[in-house]
């Protein structure tokens, strides 16, 4: 009995091995396409055979032209393992899976007013953004190409149909739309057409929110069910939308970004805007950089979301130098909403809640936590609530782990009369205006807890909840965001991120037929604009402002569009005061905003910019020690560091600056960073250079030469000599200052931030 029990017991082991040496999973290939065998005249029957050479069925999902050269395909870690070491593979890299970084507008950046800046000629109209993301909606009344002439000749791409989408859902200025699932499909399985589209049908809304906020049209009398009522228009109104579906409900998957910016590059797009990410990898692991270092060889800015990570430290995404990097701010209108309570108390709080009314009075009031027999009943997730103890109640949740909308799903189920909803540190003081199922509304850290010491210390508690409409006008604006990542970088330290920031919370944009407001399968609500918050929503924003200036400036390179808007964004309030963290309540550094907030008029004619070619990337990428093949991985060459040269990160000519020191170093310690300036101010200027403060803690900066003369188009170099003194510093601390280059018209900034590790 003890042999059969053994014998079974090995069997179960066989199977159980044997199976898991066959789960396949997702590939990325990256070969050396100079390294083809002359007896195959197209790379894809040499993709082909290799594959044959390690595996039987596997077959190509995506064949990669542009953004690098290889393919995607399903295979085995044996498989793959035996893939690697076949000629001409350069690297064989597991799929990553990737997420979603999810009209006063205009008004507040000073679009409307200064209308007359920025081209509204053929030249605008000629510029096209891709979007990649969840879709879109093709009804909505921000693709309306009234007032539109012929599409860009130069435009290559097309209007794909699919379930419950047509080529005849594109116009002049939806012109393209395109959807990639391959890599989805051969990990979670065939999509389920009765649950989303398979075509480029936006069943989400999150895809027509962040292409509608790059280039919609101008839409007159657009809400929120009444709420932020106004003229809503994309940054860009003139310019065409190209869409690539990419991002399904099951997540975004590399395979299918990689393919899709693949096509958006052979499309002839001129700005990539991307509100999505994955972590933090080695820049030839990052199919996200990988791709973005192509578009930009191609003149096409590459715009991403900075991540919804923080405020924790080092919680970037999309960090690589050619991508711009977008945290996020708020605006000045808010949606009041206020929690009364029976002390006669009230706090702020937000709310986009329109529906029923409560009653004209105040109500009994209980706390989730003692409404519940669950260890996290505090945080009303699905099923908590004990129906007997909230029914007819309003009941205090406290944020976190679910979605904020789905609370007020919870408590409304349970027979709850309404909800306040308090954050707790992890949030702080940041306010996010939800269009709730139930009367609600969204409270502050302090508001929270004053709120509870009412609630706990009174035998009888009651509240109720006041909704206030809309307010514009809300001091101070911007302030960073709570929830938009921070810095620093965590891949490359020596490069300053995140490059700036716009707005991101409580945005009104377009929004997807298919879902409602909040998200939530039992919404049955169909809004045709939305209001909702994340780097998302500031990332197209950015996007959209680089096509304003792509149009006014066509000759001018992906470095040089975003050295204007980072060297002309702006760090202080009308009052002088600095911008504000609403993380911490205090000053922002440039670990949180980058070079600050951005001002589009400004950018417009910034004076002079930081340019960078290819080359100068790939020197960085030889800064970095990359080996040769890791380098031909993200730049798509054969390109060897010259050992006879020394390359240095501080070279790179970027428009801010890192300077990293190491406490343990005894004395002083010089860092030199080389920076080169082009003057397009389209005239003779002279430049003068200041450092604020004039005192940095531990650090001495100086700048020569101080004074730069320019002809028209000239360039000029400067060094900022950097010498620390670490008896001045010590680990773990941080220092900042401002470069600026004035001509006394213009001011050329770049944000300095100093580190001790």
């Amino acid at each position: 009995m003890k042999l059969l029990s053994l014998t079974i017991t090995l069997l179960g082991f066989f199977i159980f091995s044997t199976e898991a040496k066959e789960i396949k999973s997702t590939y990325i290939v990256h070969v050396a396409k100079s390294k083809m065998p002359t007896s195959y005249t197209h790379h894809t029957d040499w993709f082909d055979a290799s594959l044959r050479s390690v595996s039987d069925k596997a077959e190509v999902l995506y064949s990669y032209e542009n953004v690098f050269h290889g393919f995607s395909t399903r295979l085995t870690q044996q498989e793959a393992d035996s893939l690697s070491t076949r000629p001409g593979i350069v690297a064989v890299l597991p799929e990553l899976r990737y997420e979603l970084h999810t009209t006063r507008t205009p008004l507040f950046l000073g679009l409307s007013q200064n209308a007359d800046l920025f081209p509204e000629s053929a030249s605008a109209s000629e510029v096209i953004v891709g979007v990649l993301d969840t879709g879109v909606w093709p009804e909505s009344k921000s693709y309306d190409d009234t007032g539109l002439g012929p599409i860009p000749p130069t435009f290559k791409g097309a209007c794909e149909s699919g379930t419950n989408f047509s080529a005849s859902n594109c116009n002049r200025k939806l012109i393209g739309a395109r959807f990639f699932s391959k890599g989805y499909e051969a990990t979670l399985g065939p999509i389920d057409t009765t649950k989303e589209s398979k075509s480029p049908r936006d069943d989400d809304g999150h895809g027509t929110h962040t292409s509608s906020t790059a280039a919609g049209s101008a839409v007159e009398d657009a809400s929120l069910l009444g709420y932020a009522t106004g003229t809503a228009r994309g940054m860009a109104t003139q310019a065409r939308v190209a869409v690539y579906k990419v991002c399904w409900m099951g997540g975004c998957f590399s395979a299918d970004i990689l393919a899709a910016m693949d096509k958006a590059i052979d499309d002839n797009v001129n700005v990539l805007s991307m509100s999505l990410g994955g972590g933090t990898s080695d820049y030839y692991r990052d199919s996200v950089a990988i791709g973005a270092f192509a578009a930009m060889e191609k003149g096409i800015l590459v715009s991403c979301s900075a991540g919804n990570a923080g405020p924790s430290e080092y919680s970037l995404s999309n960090v690589a130098p050619w991508i711009t990097t977008v945290g996020a701010g708020t605006l000045d209108r808010d949606f009041p909403a206020f929690a009364s309570l029976g002390n006669g108390q009230n706090y702020s709080g937000v709310s986009l809640y329109k529906g029923s009314a409560l009653p004209g009075k105040m109500l009994p009031f209980i706390y989730a936590g003692n409404a519940s027999n669950a260890t996290n009943g505090n945080l009303c997730m699905m099923g908590t609530l004990i129906p007997e103890k909230v029914k007819g109640k309003i009941v205090l949740c406290d944020r976190g782990v679910n979605a904020r909308v789905q609370k007020g799903e919870v408590v409304k189920d349970a027979g709850g009369a309404g909800m306040i909803l308090a954050n707790t540190a992890a949030n702080g003081e940041e306010l996010v205006a939800d269009a709730h199922l139930l009367p609600a509304t969204s409270v502050g850290e302090k508001s929270g807890n004053a709120i509870k010491k009412y609630l706990f210390s009174d035998e009888n508690p009651t509240a109720t909840i006041l909704f206030e409409g809309t307010k514009v006008g809300v001091e101070p604006s911007p302030v960073v965001a709570a929830f938009s990542s921070r810095g620093p970088n965590s891949i490359t330290p020596e490069i300053l991120k995140p490059d700036l920031i716009a707005p991101g919370v409580n945005i009104l944009a377009a929004w997807s037929g298919k879902i409602g407001p909040t998200g939530l399968a039992t919404d049955t609500r169909r809004v045709p604009f939305n209001i909702i918050s994340g780097t998302s929503m500031s990332c197209p924003h950015v996007s959209g402002l680089a096509a304003l200036l792509k149009s006014a400036h066509p000759d001018w390179s992906p470095a040089a569009i975003k050295s204007a808007l980072m060297t002309t964004a702006y760090v202080q309030y009308k009052n002088g005061k600095m911008l504000e963290d609403i993380a911490t309540g205090k000053e922002a550094t440039p670990f949180d905003s980058g070079a600050g907030h951005v001002d589009p008029v400004k950018a417009l004619n910034p004076g002079l910019v930081y340019d960078l070619k290819t080359e100068d990337y790939l020197n960085f990428l030889c800064a970095l020690n990359y080996t040769d093949s890791q380098i031909n991985m993200v730049a798509r060459k054969n390109f060897s560091c010259d050992a006879s040269k020394k390359y240095s990160i501080n070279d790179l000519n970027y428009p801010s600056f890192a300077v990293i020191y190491d406490s343990t170093t005894e004395g002083s310690s010089v860092a030199k960073h080389t920076r080169t300036l082009t003057n397009v101010g389209g005239s003779k200027a002279t430049y003068k250079a200041s450092i604020t403060p004039a005192q940095t803690p531990g650090v001495k900066i100086s700048v020569q030469p101080e004074t730069l003369s320019f002809d028209e188009h000239e360039k000029k170099s400067y060094t900022v000599t950097f010498t620390g003194d670490s008896k001045k510093s010590s680990s773990g601390v941080n220092s900042f200052a401002r470069l600026e280059w004035s001509d006394g018209k213009n001011i050329v900034a770049s944000p300095i931030a100093i580190s001790w590790t």
